[in-house]
């Protein structure tokens, strides 16, 4: 038979989970920071090589994808090993970002093979999603107005040059991923210390 909890006891076991769910999403700071990263230096490399006529800058997403995949992997079974046990919503987010991934490489690789290729713009209004849901998951209004600004600058990018559309791509991953990531990094660097 179970016994019941004091009023002290239950605020005491909500206060562990609060605590607990905040450590494991402050965790998703590294991600963010890391692709966010990556994806920026793809974006220049593949404009430069463009601007050159050189074809080869999209085996720059590529590399990015393959080293950031790598590295994201490892940086997760290093957590689960530390941590020893996944939230529901840690799977929740591991979901949502692996649906992310499947829509966004069938997509790429959809327009690929029809030869109609998939903009920087399809890419940016895709990335909202689950930048939007992330934040709203953790309650971090950074992430939140991350998505927001996916949509934002993607919406806009359906009407521009490239130029600016690779400046606006860069602009989503600083103020989408990375700021987000910082300020992230910053709530669990101070999680560590409390």
């Amino acid at each position: 038979m179970e016994r019941e909890l004091t009023p002290n006891e239950s605020l005491k076991l909500i206060e562990t989970m609060i605590g607990q769910a905040k450590q494991s999403f402050s965790r998703n700071s590294y991600y963010f920071l890391l692709w966010g990263v990556l994806l920026i230096i793809a974006m220049g490399i593949n404009y430069a090589l463009a601007a050159k006529g050189d074809p080869r800058g999209g085996y720059a997403w590529g590399i990015m994808g393959v080293i950031g995949g790598m590295l994201s992997l490892l940086h997760g079974r290093r957590e689960d090993r530390r941590t020893r046990a996944a939230s529901a919503m840690d799977r929740l987010m591991l979901w949502i970002w692996m649906a992310f991934l499947a829509t966004l490489l069938t997509t790429m690789l959809g327009g690929a093979l029809s030869s109609g290729g998939m903009s920087v713009a399809s890419i940016l209004v895709l990335t909202g999603m689950p930048t939007f849901l992330s934040g709203q998951l953790m309650r971090f209004k950074p992430l939140i107005w991350g998505g927001i600004l996916f949509w934002l600058l993607g919406a806009i990018a359906f009407f521009v040059d490239m130029r600016t559309m690779v400046l606006l791509y860069i602009a989503g991953m600083l103020f989408g991923y990375l700021l987000p990531g910082y300020l992230l990094k910053r709530q669990e660097d101070g999680l560590r210390t409390a």
